[in-house]
């Protein structure tokens, strides 16, 4: 009935206490369920990585504008990169 992974708090409180600070973000509908639960993860201050070649949308234009939005405006606590630039920085 919600988009947001964080409305009933299990998530967020169970990430808390793993000591998790950063999340990677993939899924469906950019627009919608994957800005909802990167818009909350910045609201509890966490340093979100958007896997940008891992997220897709059914509309091109607005997956393309969320993409946007999270890069220029949220670009202190979210960035966007390949999957293959995440799994090189792990490494």
């Amino acid at each position: 009935m919600t988009y947001s992974p964080w409305v009933d708090g299990r998530l967020h409180r169970n990430l808390q206490n793993e000591a998790v600070d950063t999340l990677v973000v993939t899924g469906g509908e950019t627009d919608v369920c994957v800005l909802a639960a990167v818009l909350g993860a910045i609201d509890l201050g966490y340093r979100v990585i958007v896997a940008k070649d891992a997220v897709c949308s059914a509309d091109d234009d607005t997956h393309d504008a969320s993409l946007e939005l999270l890069a220029n405006r949220f670009s202190v606590q979210a960035t966007l990169n390949t999957t293959e630039e995440i799994l090189v920085a792990l490494t």
